[in-house]
């Protein structure tokens, strides 16, 4: 056989086997979709109805907001150390690296966010006093007009930690730094192998409610990773369905918030690096690995459910929080007069919108057993979302910590206020409450964190119809 007909015949096969490939890719997905439509558990809501709210919507909304400056930087402490283990190192990828913003390219109004916060010079002892309490609230200034800056004294030793849900970084500390956001985007950094299992596993493993049933102890990690022996692990979601709504919904909250990470990822991947110049974009091969039923033993639809489960919640928690935002006192304050009042407009507009999804997640089916318990099961609840918080700061790649913070504080800040509805309700229109309040920091997280949910909704688009090209 001539060397021209062994070739012809080795690319026929080979392109036969590609077809066989992408027909088969084409099959497991259309199988995984299946699986993803209808209903959602512990909601009345259906996954097409988030799919078209989100991506019609929400998504060019949310995506033109992270863009304006109030939302874009973030100060945040990368070199806090891990409270749980020896520090394993820092990661020397390239790609895991964050460029912080210099002072000089920060608004003025935000960089003001600690300081002079009030227009009023305070001379008398007692005013300084109140003075040096308020600027322990943080940057919440920032988030108020000048003309309100003087109520702060009213409630400046209000101290509402114990709403918190998240460890939040004082921005005072000469190790926290402004991120612009934008220029330092959440995508693959190659950051993996033990440390990341670590962190995961620690999320998962040690600060999920536990049970031990049979002598076996049950843990969400495993949902994730992978199941031991013959477990399929349907003796797991069984248990899971045993247990009260307010543990499902926890674990639900943690899955979902590793789904919408790993979507980011497999979106944003380094495909090809030539001369020095990267290229992004979406590795469908990676999406497979990680969501398909058939790579994954029918975990990865179930995946997927919770993050449009975690999606509903803090849609909600957007939709709760709105009255908060349209009083005249709260201004989005950067220094630019023309641009804060634009983007203001623009998130009451999107407020609006969530206002008027009709198929929200019914938080108030929580926590509603006698008081007692429900109280003690709010506190635990909220000690392990707020320990959650703290492993990130075990998170090896910088790049991936300041994502992992900046999410996790956003979800921690929509379950605050999933939670403090009577406060939201009895707000004075003209000043702050001692009730409730949000700094720029919370705020920042809240929708640069739904932000991230949306995309990642809009990314199962994308790659449904790369899949179906393939096919």
């Amino acid at each position: 056989m001539s060397i021209s007909r062994v070739a012809r015949r080795t690319a026929a096969e080979a392109a036969a086997q590609l077809l066989l490939a992408a027909a088969t890719v084409g099959c497991l997905w259309c199988a995984a979709e299946a699986q993803l439509s209808g209903l959602l558990d512990d909601c009345l809501c259906d996954i097409e109805s988030i799919d078209d709210f989100n991506n019609v919507k929400i998504f060019p909304q949310i995506q033109k907001l992270l863009e304006r400056d109030y939302f874009r930087y973030y100060k945040v402490n990368l070199k806090r150390p891990c409270p749980f283990w020896a520090d394993d190192g820092h990661c020397s990828i390239r790609d895991c690296h964050v460029e912080p913003c210099p002072e000089s390219k920060v608004p003025v109004g935000i960089k003001a966010g600690s300081a002079n916060k009030y227009s009023k010079k305070a001379n008398h002892t007692k005013e300084l006093e109140d003075c040096e309490q308020a600027n322990k609230l943080g940057a919440i200034n920032s988030t108020l007009s000048n003309q309100s800056k003087e109520a702060f004294i009213d409630w400046a030793r209000y101290d509402d930690s114990q709403d918190h849900f998240c460890e939040l970084d004082d921005e005072r500390s000469p190790d926290a730094q402004y991120v612009d956001l934008l220029l330092n985007p959440e995508r693959y950094t190659g950051y993996k192998g033990p440390s990341a299992w670590r962190v995961w596993n620690s999320i998962y493993e040690e600060n999920c409610f536990k049970d031990i049933r049979g002598g076996k102890l049950f843990s969400s990690s495993a949902t994730f990773f992978f199941f031991s022996g013959e477990d399929d692990g349907e003796s797991f979601y069984t248990w899971l369905e045993g247990l009260c709504l307010e543990k499902r919904v926890f674990y639900k909250l943690i899955s979902g918030l590793h789904a919408s990470i790993n979507i980011h990822l497999c979106a944003n991947y380094l495909l090809e690096e030539t001369w020095g110049r990267p290229r992004w974009g979406s590795n469908v091969k990676e999406f497979i690995h990680r969501f398909d039923s058939s790579e994954t033993k029918s975990e990865g639809p179930r995946r997927l459910k919770n993050l449009y489960f975690l999606y509903l919640v803090e849609l909600r928690a957007l939709s709760k929080v709105a009255s908060y935002f349209e009083r005249s006192i709260v201004d989005l304050y950067t220094g630019n007069s023309q641009e804060d009042t634009e983007t203001k407009s623009l998130l009451l507009e999107i407020f609006r919108d969530t206002k008027s999804f009709p198929m929200h997640f019914d938080e108030k089916s929580m926590f509603a057993g006698d008081k007692k318990g429900a109280k003690s099961l709010k506190e635990e609840f909220r000690l392990h979302f707020k320990n959650i918080s703290r492993i990130m700061d075990c998170v090896g790649c910088d790049k991936c910590r300041l994502w992992g913070k900046l999410q996790t504080q956003g979800l921690g800040t929509a379950l605050k206020i999933l939670f403090s509805e009577k406060e939201i309700k009895n707000l004075p229109e003209n000043s702050p409450s001692k009730g409730f309040q949000l700094t720029r920091q919370e705020i920042v997280a809240l929708l640069n964190a739904f932000g991230r949910l949306s995309t990642s909704i809009r990314e199962l688009q994308n790659f449904k119809a790369l899949l179906q090209q393939r096919s």
